[in-house]
C-alpha cells in the first residue's frame, strides 16, 4: 500500500513538474521523426542525421499568436506564447536548430525548430511573429527564405 501511494505521488510531483516548465506529454525525449498524416496528406520526417546540413529555399509565413489568451502547443508539447521564438516545417526532425535568411532584404536569424507545419500547399516554413519581425517581414506576412539545418536535438541528444 505504501509502495502504491508512493508511486502516485512520485507520478503527480512529475507530472507537476513537467507542467512547470512547460514540457507536458508529449515532451520530446531525443527527436521527433515519426510519420503522420494531416488532410490525407502523408509526412515521412527526415532521420537526425539526414538532416544535418540540410538546406532548402521556399515560401516563409508567421503565425501570429498575439490573440492567445492562454498559450497554445507545439509538436514537440512546449508552450507557445506572443513573444515565442519558434518554427515549424513538415519534415524536418524536431528540435533541432536552423538559420533562415530573408532573401529579399537578406536578414537572417537563427531559431529552434519545434513544430510542425505550415500545412497550406506552396509553403515550406512558418515562423512566430518575434522571427517574421527580426526577419523583417511581419507588414507582408509571407516572403522568400533560405534556411539551413545547424544541429538537431537539444542536450545530450544534440548531434552537429
Amino acid at each position: 500500500m505504501k509502495k502504491t501511494l508512493f508511486r502516485t505521488l512520485q507520478a503527480g510531483l512529475a507530472l507537476l513538474l513537467m507542467s512547470l516548465t512547460g514540457c507536458v506529454s508529449p515532451c520530446v525525449k531525443g527527436y521527433k521523426t515519426k510519420p503522420y498524416t494531416i488532410r490525407g496528406i502523408h509526412y515521412q520526417p527526415m532521420q537526425p542525421r539526414q538532416a544535418l546540413g540540410y538546406g532548402d529555399s521556399g515560401i516563409c509565413s508567421h503565425y501570429d499568436e498575439s490573440g492567445l489568451i492562454f498559450p497554445g502547443r507545439t509538436s514537440t508539447g512546449e508552450k507557445i506564447w506572443p513573444w515565442t521564438r519558434a518554427a515549424a516545417h513538415k519534415t524536418l526532425p524536431l528540435p533541432c536548430k536552423i538559420r533562415i535568411t530573408n532573401l529579399k532584404n537578406g536578414r537572417s536569424t537563427t531559431v529552434r525548430l519545434n513544430d510542425r507545419g505550415p500545412f497550406i500547399a506552396g509553403r515550406m516554413l512558418d515562423v512566430t511573429t518575434p522571427v517574421a519581425r527580426e526577419l523583417g517581414f511581419v507588414k507582408q506576412g509571407l516572403t522568400t527564405v533560405k534556411i539551413q539545418v545547424l544541429s538537431v536535438g537539444d542536450g545530450s541528444y544534440r548531434i552537429r
